[in-house]
């Protein structure tokens, strides 16, 4: 059978793996929430209703839910057997990813999240609604940044209470505390790099590794792994491929962010050009493209005025410059190298589990959403 052959079908299992994941965590957010809308409302009040309703609304908008289906997989490949347990756990992550999106929308000024307004966007529209006093955009910003703060906290109220062994509870809330921390310094390195004048290339491999790769892949696929009982070796072992993975996900994210659909994507497409997103994509066209070309994509990084001209030359820039194959060839080197760490591993993951993630890995080469 050939490679691409294996590819193939390690990419059908990882898809059809993750849809059961998804469904499993979408029915448990589903009653969660209801409960929580209830609980809110009986304790707290209408307006503390607004600000849970913001929050339950982008965790139900979901995706793909690769995070908690990583938390799922890790465990279940670790030879953890509590399902009930691991789809709580997995809400928990997803939840973290939620209250991440409400400040991440904020800090890039998007206005849509996956089909739908943002949460900042959404209660500056009930704001003017009611006709409430200030301004819209501090309200809706202000109500925001509270939703995302007690969607983080109650995720952690989740993981503190987990059906667990103590031991292992206080070591996934270390980690995932740890990992919000690296993530923290990985969105600082991400806004400084559309401020300055100069990107040092060793800060925009530090987004992909600080921003990406530790919160997206390696701290889901810990905390499965130790909440199953996993030793030092085996979350060691797991490491290289998180990171390489994690880093193949962020560039092609870049890369669709803006040559995918907003119904792709979940924003729209000059969202990172408006942002001045200094990116692997964005970097090496400005070090590659002619001067014209240059001098054009400088002026449209971070212009709030961008039309659908400028954005249109622009990707041509990214096109023309090379950027787009350069990116392309870098995130499917970082899938190679993410397939080659598995191979030289010795830990006993089970079967279904290592396919799982090479199905991932290459799933990432492909992927248009």
């Amino acid at each position: 059978m050939s490679t691409k052959t294996n590819q193939a079908n390690d990419t059908k299992v990882f898809q059809a793996k993750l849809a059961q994941y998804k469904k499993l965590i979408d029915d448990d957010i589903a009653a969660y929430s209801k409960q929580i809308r209830q609980m809110t409302l009986q304790q707290y009040g209408a307006n503390a209703r607004l600000e849970i309703d913001a929050f339950l609304d982008i965790l139900a908008r979901g995706g793909k839910r690769i995070r908690g289906g990583l938390v799922m997989m890790g465990y279940e490949m670790s030879g953890g057997s509590n399902q009930k347990m691991i789809i709580e756990a997995a809400r928990a992550i997803e939840m973290m990813h939620a209250y991440i999106l409400i400040i991440d929308d904020i800090q890039d000024r998007s206005a849509t999240r996956r089909g739908g307004p943002a949460a900042h966007k959404m209660l500056a529209d009930y704001h003017r609604l009611h006709e409430l006093a200030d301004t819209s955009e501090h309200f809706g910003i202000s109500i925001a940044l509270n939703a995302a703060i007690s969607g983080a906290h109650s995720a952690q109220t989740i993981l503190a209470n987990l059906d667990a062994p103590q031991d292992l509870r206080l070591s996934v809330i270390s980690i995932a505390n740890q990992t919000m921390a690296i993530t923290a310094h990985g969105q600082t390195n991400d806004i400084m790099n559309e401020v300055v004048a100069e990107v040092d290339p060793q800060n925009i491999e530090r987004v992909l590794e600080w921003k990406t790769a530790h919160y997206s892949f390696l701290n889901p696929l810990h905390v499965g792994m130790v909440l199953a009982g996993a030793g030092c070796e085996a979350t060691d072992a797991i490491t290289d491929y998180a990171m390489h993975t994690g880093k193949a996900f962020q560039i092609t994210d870049d890369i669709l962010g803006i040559f995918g659909s907003e119904h792709e994507s979940g924003k729209s497409p000059l969202d990172d050009i408006r942002e001045g997103k200094r990116t692997v994509l964005t970097v090496y066209a400005l070090d590659h493209a002619e001067k014209p070309d240059k001098n054009f994509l400088i002026q449209m990084l971070g212009n709030k005025n961008l039309n659908p001209a400028e954005f249109k030359r622009c990707k041509a820039i990214l096109e023309e410059s090379g950027a787009l194959k350069h990116s392309q060839k870098i995130a499917k080197q970082h899938v190679i190298d993410a397939l080659e760490s598995l191979n030289k591993q010795h830990v006993d993951w089970s079967k279904e589990g290592i396919q799982f993630l090479r199905g991932l890995a290459t799933y990432l080469l492909n992927r248009t959403s």
